[in-house]
């Protein structure tokens, strides 16, 4: 694991806390984001690319994978 950060993800009005953890390895150049279920989440790959390249890091040329680990939480959903 190359970082762990810990950050917040809102569920209607509530919030819970969740754990960032990045990796970067070899592999095809991509960013894979896995854990919260959400659209938005999964839409958010060249948000992320961005944010890196303007915060003056260089984007790393290879397979970047971003879990977003909940602690124990029940979204409500069903099959999660």
């Amino acid at each position: 694991m190359l970082a762990k950060v810990h950050s917040a993800a809102v569920l209607g009005i509530d919030s819970y806390p969740i754990e960032i953890e990045v990796n970067a390895g070899w592999g095809q150049p991509a960013v894979i984001i896995v854990g919260l279920p959400d659209a938005a989440v999964k839409e958010s790959r060249d948000r992320v690319k961005t944010a890196i390249e303007n915060s003056g890091f260089k984007y790393v040329m290879g397979r970047t994978t971003i879990n977003l680990a909940t602690a124990d939480v029940h979204t409500g959903r069903k099959g999660r």
